[in-house]
């Protein structure tokens, strides 16, 4: 370590993340961002009006929109460190995670051809995963 220019103490080393640490990091990314979404379509149900106070006032609203903002600082940290060719398709899974909890909280109805996109995307980031890394 070398020493920091203002207090003469050793700088802390800088905090890296493993490949597999970088993926687990995006897969908690699409959790947030789901949950982000479902706050986001519950406080748009909510509001009566396009008025901007009614929308900075509408609790999940907001709660859903700091969910992305968490989502998105999270992303940063892995991409820094993993691969973005491995990183950015296990994002999709945030549409494997809305797609359910929309059945569920929304009643919204699953067609063939969504069901058939689900196990695309989780084939896809499945595939990825297993074939799709660099060897180092």
């Amino acid at each position: 370590m070398k020493a920091t220019p203002t207090s003469g103490q050793p700088a802390p080393a800088s905090f890296r993340f493993s490949k597999g640490q970088s993926i687990a990091l995006v897969f908690c990314c699409t959790i947030f961002g789901a949950a982000g979404q479902m706050l986001i379509k519950t406080g748009a149900n909510t509001l009566g009006s396009s008025n901007p106070l009614a929308m900075v006032t509408n609790l999940p609203l907001m709660a859903g929109y700091s969910l992305y903002g968490i989502s998105a600082a999270l992303l940063v940290l892995a991409l820094r460190d993993g691969e973005l060719s491995i990183l950015y398709p296990v994002i999709s899974m945030t549409y494997v995670w809305v797609t359910f909890l929309s059945l569920v909280f929304f009643r919204e109805t699953l067609s063939v051809f969504k069901l058939a996109g689900v196990a695309i995307i989780v084939t896809g980031v499945a595939i990825l995963g297993r074939k799709g890394g660099s060897k180092r």
